[in-house]
Order: structure tokens, then C-alpha cells, then sequence
């Protein structure tokens, strides 16, 4: 039986690696910087998040859930801002090609994860391809009491781990700098016409660095919330999916705006998890087509978007482009 109950709690918790993604794509592109490194950068947050807890777990002293917290986030953002360095180093000082630039990073970071997971379960002596953070993975699914959780409106509302609510806080707070201040105003002065910007006095290289390095430690969340929280502290090689580029279309999807992401994840999440809802029977090459079914409603949304001739559903115009200061 079908029971929104039990659904939407799920497809919550299927959104917030989308949501941690789609929010810092979202800074990077607003200052005019096209990162498809976001899968990467995800990978290395996550793997980075698992080496610190893993450490931190066979460290032989008694574990201490603050403490059990803190190395894994600090560990991921660190890997995540030295994937941000490397993107703005590459495409801002340097000024190479952003796509090939993103395309290479991702592939790095799938590469990096692997290796470092491979690595990690070789010590461990698993039979099994995987490693299990799993007094960790408690530590991050701390949410409200348990007896607040009961009854539909607990379920809903409260039955998550800490990192949810804070990607939902993160994802406003970024709407409301964009929107609201002049620090925002400044940033998506760079990303619409940096040669403006710069005649205006604003430091364009600073801008970029700012948003690229906040943007994917953002993203980088996203990829440890995936293993510590969803995956209950489980890291396998290979198991994040297209969810970094999920996140990618959904900041088209969401025209760029980070308020607008919460609902547009929630929803992405429901439909990566719709096939286990759908009736099939025994017939499991439904169920595969049934899995199609997110990734067919992202090409749909990009034709409709790409339709749309207006103004506030197009990307920043300077997006992708380097900024040589001698042009302008």
C-alpha cells in the first residue's frame, strides 16, 4: 500500500545530497563559473568525511558523538575547498577551458574516492566491498527525541538527522545573500557582465574564489551526508549514482534560485525512489524502466526551461566565459 507518510519521509532524505549540490552549483554559476566538477567534488567530500571517521573510529579511544561529528565535516569540507582551489587555480588564474576543466575534476574525484575506499577497505579485511561507520552514521542521524517523531505531523516534519535541517537553513541563507545584501548584488554583478563589475571596482578573481570555495563545500556535504546519513555510514566504490548530475540540471530546474531548490529536490527525490512504489509484480525489467523515470523528467524540464524565453529563467550571460581584463 502506498502511504504518503512513508513516502515523503523518504524522498526527503533521497533530496538533500541533491539539495547540498544544486545550492553550491548554484554560487559557482551566479559568479559566472560553469563547474561540472560538482560529481567530483561530492566524491571527495564524502571519501574525505570517511577517512576522518574511519581514523577517528579505530583510534582505540572511547567515541564521543561531538567529536565523531566534527572530524568527518571538518575533513570534508577541507577535501571539498581544495577541490573549489584547484577548479578556481585552473579556470580563474589560469584561465583554462571550464567544461574541460569540471569534466576532468569529476573524474578525478570518482577516481580519488575509489582508491581511497578501495584502500581503506584492504585494511579494514572485509569480505565485503564496503566499509561501516556505523557508531558514526548514529552520530549524524541524531535528529529530535524519539517520542517527538511519533504520529504523521513527527514523521514528516521531525524524523531526521541534524545535516537535513541544516542543508534547508544553508539553502535559504544562500537565497537570502544573493537576494537581500550587497555581497550577493556584487556576485551576480560578476556573473552577468564582469567587465562591469570591474570598472565598478569590484575585484573579480576575489568574487570567483569566494563563491567556487563556499560553493563546493556546500556540494561537498551533500556527498558525506549521502554515506553517514542515507547509506548509514556505509561507503561503497560506485554507489553515488548520477546524483551529482541530478544536481546539476536542477539548478536550471530551479532558475537559480537556491528557495526554490528545497521544493524541486524533495520532488527529484520522490522520483528516484518512485519505482519501489509502483506496481510491477515480479516483473523486474518494469521496475529497471520504472528507474528511468528521474532522469526522463530532467530532459523533459531542460526542453521546457530552454523553451521559456524570459529573463529570470536564463543563466547568468557571462557564465563559462574566462574574464580577460584586457578586453574590456
Amino acid at each position: 500500500m502506498f502511504s504518503l507518510v512513508n513516502f515523503i519521509p523518504r524522498a526527503i532524505v533521497q533530496s538533500i545530497p541533491l539539495l547540498l549540490g544544486c545550492v553550491g552549483e548554484t554560487l559557482n554559476e551566479k559568479s559566472g563559473s560553469l563547474n561540472l566538477g560538482i560529481p567530483g567534488v561530492m566524491y571527495v567530500g564524502a571519501i574525505s568525511g570517511v577517512i576522518g571517521s574511519f581514523i577517528y573510529e579505530n583510534s582505540g579511544s572511547p567515541f564521543n558523538p561531538v567529536i565523531g561529528v566534527l572530524i568527518p565535516l571538518l575533513a570534508c569540507l577541507f577535501g571539498s575547498l581544495m577541490m573549489g582551489l584547484i577548479f578556481c587555480f585552473l579556470t580563474v588564474s589560469l584561465r583554462a577551458n571550464q567544461n574541460v576543466t569540471g569534466l576532468a575534476m569529476t573524474t578525478f574525484g570518482v577516481g580519488f574516492g575509489n582508491f581511497f575506499g578501495g584502500s581503506i577497505m584492504k585494511l579494514t579485511g572485509s569480505d565485503v566491498p564496503s566499509i561501516a561507520l556505523s557508531a558514526t552514521s548514529k552520530a549524524f542521524k541524531t535528529g529530535f527525541p524519539t517520542s517527538l517523531q511519533h504520529g504523521a505531523v513527527g514523521q514528516l516534519l521531525l524524523s531526521y538527522g541534524f545535516m537535513t535541517y541544516i542543508a534547508i537553513i544553508i539553502a535559504l541563507v544562500t537565497n537570502y545573500i544573493l537576494k537581500k545584501t550587497r555581497t550577493g548584488l556584487e556576485l551576480r554583478a560578476v556573473g552577468e557582465n564582469p567587465a562591469t563589475a570591474d570598472a565598478a571596482g569590484i575585484n573579480i578573481n576575489r568574487y570567483k574564489y569566494f563563491s567556487v570555495c563556499i560553493g563546493c563545500m556546500i556540494a561537498g556535504l551533500g556527498g558525506l551526508y549521502y554515506v553517514m546519513d542515507y547509506a548509514n555510514g556505509v561507503w561503497s566504490n560506485d554507489a553515488f549514482g548520477d546524483r551529482g548530475w541530478i544536481a546539476i540540471a536542477l539548478v536550471i530546474f530551479c532558475i537559480w534560485r537556491p528557495n526554490v531548490a528545497i521544493l524541486e529536490s524533495i520532488l527529484f527525490g520522490g522520483l528516484l525512489i518512485l519505482y519501489l512504489y509502483l506496481p510491477t509484480g515480479t516483473n523486474f525489467a518494469t521496475k529497471e524502466l520504472y528507474k528511468m523515470i528521474p532522469y526522463i523528467v530532467t530532459i523533459i524540464v531542460l526542453i521546457l526551461i530552454s523553451i521559456r524565453n524570459k529573463k529570470d529563467s536564463q543563466p547568468p550571460e557571462a557564465l563559462g566565459l574566462p574574464y580577460f581584463r584586457e578586453d574590456r
